[in-house]
């Protein structure tokens, strides 16, 4: 009985122990309350804490930077133009308990940054033309090697920028939660995109400028292998008449050389001359005569005289 009496009054005693004693980890915040209604100071030192056993009960926060990511909304801009836009934010639990009294839990902080980041984006993106929230600078584009100064395109100058604006936000948003007990830290685009029938309408009219430029490039340099044809021709022209002009000056001092030659045989001697008439009527013959060849000579005929001319003379 004492045995039992003992293990009872351990258990009670573990009990009691357990709901008295609590851990505050290194990422937590915790508050206190007691019958539904926050007691004391809000406990953000990390170590083993106390309280009062079945009456008090813990609520964990964590005290470290938290994520917000919004749905993706169909916005217009003051130019008239429709945009997807994809936000997120981060925040975190500056005041616990004002946290707790305001919102209670993580479910209700997102539900309520839901409307307030919602409501400054959309009046942000309201208030601003479609190029100053995809620009942040007014910084002027390089011109590329394949696009003349003529063709390059400067840009609009703007008063604000996308950086501007997400600061705007920002601001906006943290004046509406300074008495929720959270602080919102950062606020940025994720994403910027036409809607889908103007963003097939931009692609249409990016692909025809590219193909304009394509068209120009390609009118170039037909023009310029038109030029290089046209120079080849006339330098083909200009070396056939040189060589055409060369060959003929030749063929002169080669004629010229041969008659020289011919006048200088013949002035010399008789027999010489006789020589000379000779071979070059021999030649005569065996160009224009073969082995089936037949002859009819006169006797009066140079052929004749040499083929029954024993010494030729």
């Amino acid at each position: 009985m004492k045995g039992k009496l003992s293990i009872a009054i351990v258990l009670i005693l573990w009990v009691i122990l357990a709901n008295t004693l609590y851990v505050v980890q290194e990422p937590e915040q915790v508050i206190i309350t007691q019958f539904g209604k926050p007691v004391g100071n809000p406990v953000s030192t990390p170590g083993l804490k106390m309280k009062a056993p079945f009456i008090q009960k813990v609520h964990r926060f964590d005290r470290r930077f938290l994520e917000w990511d919004g749905d993706a909304n169909q916005l217009p801009t003051r130019d008239k133009r429709f945009i997807w836009v994809d936000t997120y934010a981060r925040w975190r639990i500056s005041d616990p308990l004002l946290y707790f009294q305001r919102l209670r839990d993580e479910r209700g902080a997102q539900t309520r940054l839901d409307d307030i980041i919602d409501g400054e984006t959309r009046n942000a993106i309201a208030n601003h033309d479609l190029v100053q929230l995809i620009r942040s600078t007014n910084r002027q584009p390089e011109v590329q090697e394949d696009i003349s100064l003529d063709e390059a395109t400067t840009l609009e100058e703007i008063e604000s920028g996308r950086s501007e604006i997400q600061e705007r936000i920002l601001l906006s948003s943290q004046q509406r939660v300074t008495d929720l007990g959270i602080e919102i830290l950062d606020v940025r685009f994720k994403r910027i995109n036409y809607v889908e029938d103007v963003r097939l309408k931009v692609y249409e009219r990016m692909v025809a400028e590219r193909r304009r430029i394509a068209d120009r490039f390609r009118s170039e340099g037909e023009g310029e292998a038109s030029r290089i044809r046209g120079e080849k021709e006339r330098e083909l022209k200009l070396i056939q008449s040189g060589a055409y002009r060369e060959a003929q000056t030749l063929i002169g001092e080669a004629d010229a050389e041969a008659t020289r030659i011919f006048a200088g045989a013949y002035d010399r001697s008789a027999e010489t001359r006789s020589f000379y008439g000779f071979l070059k009527t021999m030649e005569t013959l065996d160009a224009t005569t073969d082995a089936q060849t037949r002859l009819i000579l006169s006797t009066d005929g140079e052929f004749y005289k040499y083929l029954t001319s024993a010494d030729g003379q």
